[in-house]
């Protein structure tokens, strides 16, 4: 063997005796030795598939290695339940397909069934989400097709999702779907602020999430939780370019299940159009939000720093009506910073159903533009005020 070869396997060993997960494994399935090709044009789908269907049927803890390089992948499902627990261990750049057929499906990479899954090593998911944007017809029709996207976890169960970079998705980066009890920490999310429907983070019919000390700048909600989202918790989130941090669009389709006991906490939102929003259809389902909580959150030069719209209508032309979303229970404190326009807290809620147990305590945002002070707006929303208020409270 060769000096050189000698010192390659000496860092290949390095390398597993440092990454916890690959230490903690059984068996490592490395790609490269199932056949993939890291050439950025040679699709490893299948090659991947069969990695991870052995990995799978391995009992114990097994690790699916994916070293250095760029690795392009056509739609691959990678479907359980497993024998033992799968770590997805990405060093290198995954790299979705440009052709137009890549982009009729709803996802690129999806885990389905899964319990105690790891995904993470500090590599690269490139949806090359470019040659796909002006496919996207959703600032016209509210019945668009989705673009894929690039991450999509359903059923997934005592899971963690941690050193993961998600670039320029065609669709949602991450979408989680019915899963409960997972982990999403130092999560870097980026597309540029005009990319359409990029949103960070979905969020459906899924409990148990906690998202942590996560970077997120994309077109859309950096996270944004929908029907079915309970038990949420969002700490040390980066949020901007972006819609905010969102919790709907709600009230859309009869017998949505309810959405509450969520949580933003120590959270940054800079240069977004939105901060912390609850937005509602003004349509005649019936669901219910409660037990809300945002704290701590720095605002800076964000549009909408605090906002509550039951009159969501995003492309226009909506039938007038009165939103049957009950909201109660919200609190927002110690919220800070500077808004980019005048009003800074508008709680729009629905006149059949008012906002319920809605609480200010110690709000300081300034608007410096013309026309100042900043103002608050309210509709329809009952609750208290406490400490500092600025805006001067409307509830």
């Amino acid at each position: 063997m060769t000096s050189v070869s000698v010192l390659h396997c000496v860092c290949l060993i390095f390398f597993l005796a440092c990454s916890a997960d690959v230490e903690a494994a059984r068996v490592v399935f490395n790609v490269m030795n199932g056949g993939a090709i890291a050439d950025g044009k040679t699709d490893n789908s299948k090659v991947f598939e069969n990695v991870f269907n052995q990995a799978c049927q391995s009992s114990g803890r097994s690790v699916i290695l994916i070293p250095g390089g760029t690795y392009m992948l056509r739609p691959v499902v990678f479907k359980g339940p497993c024998k033992g627990r799968v770590v997805f261990h990405v060093v290198g750049t995954l790299i979705a397909p440009s052709d137009m057929e890549s982009s009729a499906t709803d996802h690129w990479i999806t885990f389905q069934y899964l319990d105690q899954l790891r995904i993470g090593g500090g590599g690269s998911l490139d949806g090359q989400g470019p040659s796909a944007w002006g496919q996207n017809t959703c600032s016209r029709s509210s019945s668009c097709k989705p673009l894929p996207a690039s991450l999509k976890l359903d059923f997934v169960t005592n899971s963690r999702i941690s050193k993961l970079t998600s670039i320029n998705s065609k669709g949602v980066h991450m979408n989680i779907f019915a899963c409960k009890g997972l982990e999403l920490d130092q999560i870097y999310i980026k597309a540029p602020a005009d990319s359409p429907n990029t949103d960070g983070i979905h969020i459906g019919s899924s409990s148990h999430i906690n998202i942590s000390d996560s970077m997120i700048a994309t077109g859309d909600d950096c996270i944004s939780m929908s029907p079915g989202s309970t038990n949420i918790t969002m700490t040390n989130i980066k949020c901007g370019p972006g819609h905010g941090i969102s919790v709907g669009s709600l009230g859309a389709q009869p017998d949505e299940e309810d959405v509450g006991v969520l949580t933003v906490r120590n959270c940054t939102f800079t240069g977004t159009q939105n901060g912390v929003r609850i937005k509602t259809w003004a349509r005649p389902y019936a669901s219910n939000v409660f037990d809300l909580t945002f704290e701590n959150i720095n605002m800076v030069n964000v549009n909408n720093p605090i906002i509550i719209d039951q009159q969501y209508c995003p492309g226009g032309n909506c039938q007038k009506g009165d939103s049957q979303v009950q909201i109660r229970d919200v609190t927002y404190r110690n919220i800070w910073g500077i808004s980019s326009s005048k009003v800074a807290v508008a709680l729009d809620c629905s006149q059949s159903k008012p906002c319920q147990q809605i609480q200010l305590s110690d709000i300081n945002l300034l608007y410096h533009g013309p026309g100042g002070p900043a103002a608050s707006t309210c509709f329809n929303a009952k609750g208290v005020a406490d400490g500092r208020q600025q805006p001067p409270s409307c509830v």
